[in-house]
């Protein structure tokens, strides 16, 4: 049986339980043969959405991170929601994983997606993490 594509994308700047549950469940629906692609917003973009405190790690240190994860085959940066849907629309996922935080939300790129996958999105969260560190 081929492997799927699967997209993820995020901001990925503290990693924690719940990245990495997203990343797992990512690996398991694209299978061993499959592809995991992860979209990582640029410096400026996590600037202009959370504030010029953020983000923590650098894009390229993230990348860096990320590709570092048996779950994840490949990280793509991205400024901007067109080139967001851009990348998407490339690789035509079979599955996007998202945390069911987005459900009822407009979601970039979805009509490039055959089937988006909604995890439960438990407490962690890096924004949150960081609030507390900065207390």
């Amino acid at each position: 049986m081929p492997g799927k594509t699967v997209w993820i994308n995020g901001t990925f700047d503290v990693l924690h339980v719940g990245h990495i549950k997203l990343f797992r469940h990512a690996r398991m629906l694209a299978g061993p043969e499959g592809k995991v692609i992860c979209g990582i917003d640029t410096d400026e973009r996590v600037s202009s959405k959370k504030g010029p405190s953020r983000p923590i790690n650098t894009t390229q240190d993230r990348m860096l991170v990320l590709m570092s994860i048996k779950q994840i085959d490949n990280v793509l940066p991205f400024s901007s929601d067109e080139r967001l849907s851009s990348y998407i629309a490339a690789y035509a996922p079979d599955y996007m994983v998202i945390g069911d935080d987005y459900r009822d939300k407009p979601i970039i790129g979805s009509e490039f997606i055959k089937e988006i996958v909604y995890i439960e999105r438990d407490d962690h969260s890096s924004t949150r993490i960081i609030d507390e560190l900065n207390r």
